[in-house]
């Protein structure tokens, strides 16, 4: 597949189609998913959250199951895309996050992008690698504030800088009050404020930084009026939950086909953040003060005490993954209900991108 955007380069590798397809976890960015997408020639994303979850002994460690499947995943991409660009999301808020960056690297991934939080130690962890990462910033606060820390502790600047704008799916790094402030519009201006400072360390460091913006994109209109912004790609997730080679339940992808534009709505996640997710039953209940007792705490997240938050987020990720999803947490972008049928990653990526 062809496009008139120009290929985003990661050292001796290129994203082709300047397009990353975002991480999405429990269980819906997988090896499937991502393998598919690095063959069409974007960049593949893994969730490495609680990516285990489906081993036999996830429940008594799993640390050890979300290390194994990683590699599982990662291999069962790696065999659909031999030359693709293949990474993982590895989110700042988990436990043993050093450990899952490192192994992600050893196992030889090409990119880690890591947000819900500030990624401050990344480079340490990659060291000595070639795997390039990047981290998710969602104004210009954050970019300038992990620029700087970089520039100053490691000498070095970010592979490629994700954008995520407020429209994203998932955990949003924004407040709720900046999420009422910026419409089209106002967030246009942060994405220009961000490049500026990107600007900066490039001239610094005489190098380009890739900047690729994501948070419902989800038609060629849009990816052309990012690109108009300067950024080199985009990143899109919730597209590629309604394709065939999407890792999730079918009841999940048809979740998102059913739903309409009132059912999306803004939740707050166990992780402390703000997320955009389906208005569904489990959920309405969370939103009228219910609280669910995790049956068993898996130990996923670094702030979590299980007395005090609503409901367990792996258990309800993994209800969602696994089909259950009336009484799952259903992550999804701000356009998901204008999804209307299951579609397959070469039209959603043509659809985007634009054959030429």
């Amino acid at each position: 597949m062809n496009t008139k955007w120009p290929p985003i380069s990661l050292g001796d590798k290129q994203i082709k189609i300047p397009l990353i397809q975002g991480g999405m976890g429990v269980g819906i960015s997988m090896g499937g998913l991502a393998g598919a997408v690095a063959k069409e020639g974007a960049a593949g994303i893994i969730s490495n959250a609680q990516i285990g979850f489906r081993e036999a002994d996830f429940e008594k460690n799993p640390f050890q199951a979300n290390l194994r499947a990683m590699e599982s995943e990662y291999q069962k991409a790696r065999k659909t895309a031999p030359d693709g660009v293949i990474g993982f999301n590895i989110m700042v808020a988990l436990k043993h996050y050093e450990e899952y960056v490192r192994h992600a690297a050893a196992i030889g991934c090409d990119l880690i992008i890591s947000g819900a939080g500030l990624p401050t130690e990344l480079p340490r962890y990659v060291e000595g690698t070639d795997t390039k990462i990047a981290p998710i910033v969602s104004t210009e606060k954050s970019a300038r504030v992990i620029l700087k820390y970089w520039d100053r502790k490691y000498n070095r600047v970010p592979d490629l800088l994700v954008i995520e704008g407020p429209k994203a799916g998932g955990h949003l790094g924004f407040t709720k009050e900046q999420l009422e402030i910026f419409d089209d519009k106002a967030y246009n201006e942060e994405v220009k404020s961000i490049l500026k400072a990107v600007r900066e360390y490039e001239e610094k460091y005489e190098r380009k930084i890739p900047v690729v913006l994501a948070g419902g994109i989800d038609t060629k209109e849009k990816v052309e009026a990012a690109m108009a912004l300067g950024v080199d790609g985009v990143q899109t997730a919730s597209l590629f939950v309604t394709t065939e080679e999407c890792d999730a339940d079918i009841h999940y992808k048809e979740a998102y086909i059913n739903a309409g534009e009132e059912d999306i709505c803004i939740v707050t996640s166990p992780v402390g953040m703000p997320g955009r997710a389906i208005l569904n039953p489990f959920m309405k209940r969370v939103m009228d003060g219910e609280k669910f007792t995790p049956k068993k705490c898996l130990g996923c997240l670094h702030k979590c005490n299980p007395s005090e938050i609503p409901y367990c987020i792996t258990e309800r990720l993994v209800a969602a993954a696994s089909g259950d999803v009336e009484e799952a947490l259903l992550f999804c972008g701000k356009e998901a209900y204008r999804q209307q049928k299951i579609t397959t990653v070469r039209e959603v990526i043509g659809s985007l991108m634009g054959e030429e």
